[in-house]
């Protein structure tokens, strides 16, 4: 594991509670730095802050959806009086996966606020004080759906291109300043959320990465930045770049039927 100690005393974790985020929190814990989880789930929240406790740091937890019109002055507030030098933004889901004419734009709206709009209000407000004092971490979980586009996820994959992009700038503007941001690119997980959906993930050729993989991967190469691809899927992201798009979208298409167990509604992979 990296020396994550220049990333202390304490690191936020919005979307902290399973899977990839509890990972996060975990590893962090065993690095020795204080944690402010936030996630929607009581449950799982406060089991992985049981078990970060266990570890020998201090947690905070703060229940929330962070698309709430207050979820933003909500974290401000548990994080007003400790100082924050790693930001993770984990929480970035896909929370509708209609056919674009046929979904609401309200449901449409909440996947771009998740994925945008909060999280450049966290990262603006946590990278300030980062920026003064010459020393953090800003990791921001994205998804291998951000490459190309897909039926179903056409504001999702949207968005997730969007985080790349904006991550790939931030590293600009702030490297002189010793602050490092990483995009962490996720392909098939196995994390609760994917299993609870139902994904097939036996998929012949497909790789799945586990959540503790993709973590420490993330954690490795955040001063590697502006993107990193886990879970081994660097060269699927390369030829998803091929410049013959209708060739790359249609291929990826009938992967993603299989996936996701077409003609079903399923959130995408993360």
């Amino acid at each position: 594991m990296a020396d994550l100690s220049r990333y202390g005393p304490w690191a936020v974790v919005a979307g902290g509670s399973e899977g990839v985020g509890a990972e996060f929190a975990f590893q962090l814990a065993d690095a020795g730095i204080n944690l402010v989880l936030i996630a929607r789930k009581p449950g799982p929240l406060a089991a992985t802050a049981d078990s970060c406790r266990a570890r020998g740091v201090e947690v905070r937890t703060l229940e929330l959806d962070l698309v709430d019109d207050d979820a933003v002055a909500r974290v401000i507030e548990i994080t007003a009086d400790v100082e924050v030098g790693l930001l993770i933004y984990n929480a970035g889901a896909n929370t509708c996966s209609e056919h674009f004419l046929d979904g609401d734009l309200a449901d449409f709206a909440r996947v771009i606020d998740l994925n945008i709009g909060t999280m450049l209000a966290l990262v603006q407000h946590f990278g300030r004080p980062m920026r003064e004092r010459r020393r953090g971490g800003i990791l921001m979980v994205g998804s291998m759906a951000g490459y190309l586009g897909s039926m179903r996820h056409s504001v999702y994959g949207g968005v997730k291109a969007f985080g790349r992009i904006f991550a790939e700038s931030l590293w600009l503007e702030l490297r002189e300043y010793n602050v490092d941001v990483l995009e962490l690119v996720l392909g098939v997980t196995r994390t609760p959320a994917m299993e609870r959906v139902g994904l097939n993930f036996n998929v012949s050729g497909m790789r799945v990465a586990e959540p503790a993989d993709v973590a420490r991967e993330g954690l490795q190469q955040l001063s590697n930045g502006p993107v990193y691809v886990a879970g081994g899927n660097a060269d699927d992201v390369a030829r998803r770049n091929d410049p013959d798009r209708a060739k790359v979208v249609l291929g990826t298409h009938r992967f993603m039927e299989k996936l996701l167990g077409a003609p079903g509604s399923r959130p995408n992979e993360r």
